[in-house]
């Protein structure tokens, strides 16, 4: 971050800028919006370990999910007492608030809402270590990450606006929103099928869009906090991208516990 605060102080002084500078502006930018990004990752999946772990019983207890699988006291309330429609929800009023707030929060707060957002959702990210093996959800952030930086590198290269696709994208995902909605009532696993190729489909074309878009957003007048809270905002729309590419190919690759 102390990169934005170096090229913001000369240029306020109405130093001349050239190319080379917004190059090495914007290329300082990128980064700050991706080490925020890695940091979120970092954080969901620490405490999504953290908590599976601390809700998990090596030896039988009360609490029993399927076969083989015994939950601690900590793990009966976060995944079966309906404190766990809480943290299912509280990602959301995070989103929510963030959206509304940013424009008027520090650029140091926005940083520390975003990280205690990507925590939040690892908490509620868990679960999914009770449904699928180790082992296949490893393989599939493996394979998110790969897809999502190939994505992410063509939205930033690529000179082809990439507007018309965002658009189009934008629509498909609120039709994927509703059609999540009814199938919370249909409980349809081949309809859940069907909803999790078009999530990936989705999100992998918003990636390279925001990846642009995000790009674009950066322009070297920008003080430090503006600067910071763009790039907060960014890192957050290219974390919610991986995310959700992620949980799309967990369920369609995912191998569950017996």
């Amino acid at each position: 971050m102390s990169n934005f605060d170096r090229n913001a102080a000369p240029w306020s002084r109405g130093y001349t800028r050239t190319g080379a500078d917004v190059d090495q502006g914007l290329r300082a930018f990128m980064l700050g919006v991706y080490n925020h990004m890695t940091i979120g990752l970092a954080l969901t999946g620490l405490f999504a370990l953290g908590a599976f772990q601390l809700a998990v019983s090596s030896v039988p207890t009360a609490y029993q999910i399927g076969s083989s699988i015994y939950l601690t006291q900590f793990g009966a309330a976060i995944f079966t007492s309906p404190l766990r429609w809480v943290i299912m929800f509280a990602p959301l009023a995070f989103v929510l608030f963030f959206s509304f707030k940013i424009n008027s929060m520090a650029a140091s707060t926005a940083r520390n809402l975003f990280y205690a957002y990507a925590a939040v959702m690892g908490l509620s990210l868990s679960s999914i270590l009770l449904i699928y093996t180790g082992a296949s959800v490893a393989r599939a952030f493996f394979i998110t990450s790969a897809t999502f930086g190939a994505l992410s590198l063509y939205g930033y290269t690529t000179k082809r606006s990439l507007s018309a696709m965002g658009s189009f994208m934008m629509m498909g995902l609120f039709g994927l929103i509703i059609a999540s909605l009814v199938n919370l009532f249909v409980q349809s696993s081949a309809f859940q099928f069907g909803l999790s190729i078009l999530s990936v489909l989705i999100f992998a074309g918003l990636t390279a869009y925001d990846t642009q878009d995000i790009k674009e957003m950066y322009l070297e007048s920008d003080g430090y906090e503006t600067a910071t809270k763009k790039s907060i905002n960014g890192a957050l729309r290219l974390y919610l991208d991986f995310i959700n590419i992620f949980m799309a190919l967990v369920q369609l690759t995912g191998d569950r516990r017996s």
